[in-house]
């Protein structure tokens, strides 16, 4: 069966007439939720979400980045077989743009931007010392919240952040709330299901050296993730430079988004537009958000 016979995983968030269009990787959560922050960036070039596969309750999500990429990448060569290519992700949906990225630059394609929102790869693949770091990091960050809190709260704050470390995928409370306005509903299942096997896929992707540019941002807000991105990023790529905005990394896409808006913008303003006899994706049978 075709691929284009099963549901699209690209959802239209800001049209455009102007080619090649931009596609945001989701993450964990495996939503789409990038409307707010589409809508801020000043642009003539269609943006599109890319949701997870399992994300409406059909079909099971996959649980390797490899095979998210390997997915996304069947839908965009039916709609779009030559580059140039625009992609971004935030968090986790970094890593499956990098993939993505990595396929495509492999084929000879031309990825005329990877744009890298505040992306990491799991501590176990970061450097003994830098891994370290990040955990003694992120233990003063815990004590000094529950300093602030009266016992009672403390202690819940101190519950709710075990029960997270064992099982990530269990607080679905923001995932419920970014999922408006995608056209269906989304089930508490499907979230648990696409969290459970992208935070398995997050542990296990290993990123591999990619002979390209990485744009990246991240945020003047430092809590659970390096202070440095060239110490992670510096040694996987030919060329990466690095860009700071205001906020941290929970707020930058769906409150705090400003500043990525402006970021991003200047990023895409690089990108000469191009004239192509491909099936422009504005013109597909996509999924749009109201």
């Amino acid at each position: 069966m075709s691929t284009l016979q099963l549901k699209s995983p690209f959802v239209l968030i800001k049209p455009g007439v102007e080619s090649p269009s931009i596609l945001i990787a989701h993450g964990l959560d495996g939503l789409a939720s990038f409307s707010a922050l589409a809508k801020q960036i000043r642009t003539d070039h269609a943006v599109y979400g890319i949701r997870a596969k399992g994300i409406d309750g059909v079909g099971a999500p996959f649980e390797r980045v490899e095979d998210m990429a390997a997915f996304y990448l069947d839908w965009l060569r039916e709609l779009q077989p030559h580059g140039p290519y625009i992609l971004v992700g935030y968090s986790f949906g970094g890593l499956v743009a990098l993939e993505m990225a990595q396929r495509l630059s492999e084929e000879k394609q031309t990825v005329a931007l990877l744009a890298l929102l505040d992306t990491y790869p799991h501590p176990r693949f970061l450097q003994s010392w830098l891994r370290v770091s990040l955990y003694l990091r992120r233990i003063r960050t815990h004590f000094r919240q529950m300093s602030k809190l009266p016992p009672r709260k403390a202690f819940s704050y101190f519950t709710s952040a075990l029960k997270r470390r064992v099982n990530p995928s269990s607080d679905l409370q923001q995932s419920q709330r970014n999922s408006e306005g995608l056209g269906f509903t989304v089930a508490e299942s499907a979230l648990q299901n696409v969290k459970k096997n992208a935070y398995l896929a997050y542990e296990n992707y290993r990123p591999k050296f990619y002979r390209g540019k990485i744009k990246f941002v991240t945020t003047e807000t430092k809590t659970f993730f390096p202070a440095d991105p060239g110490k992670v990023w510096g040694q996987l790529t030919e060329e990466f430079e690095v860009d700071v905005i205001p906020g941290d990394h929970l707020n930058i896409v769906n409150a705090q988004f400003e500043g990525l808006a402006e970021i991003l913008t200047s990023y895409i303003h690089e990108v000469p537009s191009t004239e192509s006899n491909d099936i422009p994706l504005e013109e597909s049978k996509f999924s749009t958000l109201a």
